[in-house]
C-alpha cells in the first residue's frame, strides 16, 4: 500500500529517525531517551531531534569540535583527503592470497587492483610521518596536526602515520547509511562524528593549513572542489592544495580544457601542485610556509 504521506515530510522524517537511530545505538543513559515533557529542553533528545530544532543541532556541530579542538592545541591542520577503499600493502597482499586461492576471477580482479594501489596507503603514511617529524619539537601553537575524515583507507594511512609518531591526529568522521567507525589511529579526544556534511567540511577548513588530496571518489572530489572553490574566490585564505599521484588527476581532470573554454583562467592552475612522492607533497608546503 503506498503511503499517503507527502514526500518532503517523508524524507525529513526518514533523516531524523536515521539520526535518532545512531542516537540510541550510542546511549549515555537509554532512560534518557524516553519522551519526557518535563525535561529540560536542552537535555531533551527527541526535542532536539526535531525538523525545527536543525538549527540548534547545525549549531553544536559547529561549536562542540570547534571548543574540543581549541582546548587541546589544536590550531593549525594538514588535511588529507583520499579514497576509503584503499588498503596497506600488507592487507591487500593477504586479499590477493585469499582470492587468488579461491578461484573467483571477480574477486582476483578486486584484489589485483587493491594490491596496484595499495602505495598510495603506504605513502600516505610517510608523508603524515614528515609532518609529524617536523612538529614533535615545537611548541603547541607552531605545529602541523594531521587531520582526515577519520574512516579507513587514505585517511587511516595518515592519522597512523602520525599516531607512529606520537603526535595527536584528528579525524573528522560522518555518519552514513552504511556504518563507518573512526579508524583506530585518531586520538580519542580528537575523534569527532558529523550529521551535517557541510559542518564537517567548515571544519577542514577552519584550521587547515594545506590540503594534500589522494587519489579517489566522489568525496575526495567534493571536498578538493569545495577548498580550491574556496580559495580561488577568495573567500579562503591562499593554502597549498597538493595532488598526491599525478597520473591519476590528470587522466581525471582535463584542466586543459576548462583554460580552452575559458571556465577558468590559466592563472588558476597555480591554486594546486602534482605531487608523486610524500617527500614533494612536504616540499610544497614547506616552500609554501617558508619552513
Amino acid at each position: 500500500m503506498e503511503s499517503t504521506q507527502p514526500l518532503s515530510q517523508h524524507v525529513v522524517e526518514h533523516k531524523l529517525a536515521d539520526a535518532l537511530s545512531d542516537l540510541l545505538n550510542h546511549p549515555a543513559d537509554a532512560a534518557v531517551l524516553k519522551p519526557n515533557a518535563y525535561r529540560l529542553a536542552f537535555a531533551d533528545p527527541e526535542f532536539l531531534l526535531r525538523r525545527e530544532s536543525r538549527g540548534i543541532r547545525i549549531q553544536l556541530e559547529m561549536l562542540k569540535p570547534d571548543l574540543d579542538q581549541t582546548e587541546q592545541g589544536i590550531n593549525n591542520t594538514v588535511v588529507v583527503f583520499g579514497s576509503a577503499r584503499f588498503v596497506s600493502p600488507e592487507a591487500a597482499q593477504a586479499h590477493l592470497q585469499t582470492a587468488t586461492t579461491s578461484g573467483d576471477a571477480t574477486a582476483i580482479t578486486r584484489a589485483q587492483r587493491q594490491q596496484r594501489n595499495a602505495h598510495y596507503y603506504h605513502q600516505a603514511r610517510q608523508f603524515a610521518r614528515l609532518v609529524a617529524g617536523y612538529s614533535a619539537n615545537l611548541p603547541t601553537e607552531s605545529q602541523l596536526f594531521i587531520c582526515t575524515g577519520g574512516g579507513p583507507g587514505i585517511m587511516e594511512a595518515a592519522n597512523r602515520g602520525a599516531y607512529e609518531m606520537g603526535a595527536p591526529t584528528v579525524g573528522l568522521n560522518i555518519a552514513l547509511p552504511h556504518e563507518q567507525h573512526a579508524n583506530p589511529y585518531i586520538t580519542p579526544a580528537l575523534s569527532f562524528k558529523f550529521h551535517y556534511f557541510a559542518m564537517r567540511k567548515m571544519h577542514f577548513m577552519m584550521r587547515a593549513k594545506a590540503l594534500v588530496a589522494f587519489p579517489g571518489g566522489f568525496g575526495t572530489l567534493d571536498e578538493l572542489f569545495e577548498v580550491i572553490t574556496l580559495v580561488q574566490t577568495r573567500k579562503s585564505q591562499p593554502v597549498p592544495i597538493v595532488l598526491f599521484g599525478s597520473d591519476y588527476w590528470k587522466r581525471l581532470l582535463n584542466i586543459d580544457l576548462m583554460i580552452e573554454e575559458g571556465v577558468i583562467a590559466p592563472d588558476d592552475l597555480n591554486l594546486f601542485h602534482y605531487v608523486d612522492t610524500p617527500e614533494a607533497a612536504w616540499e610544497v608546503i614547506q616552500r609554501f610556509y617558508a619552513l
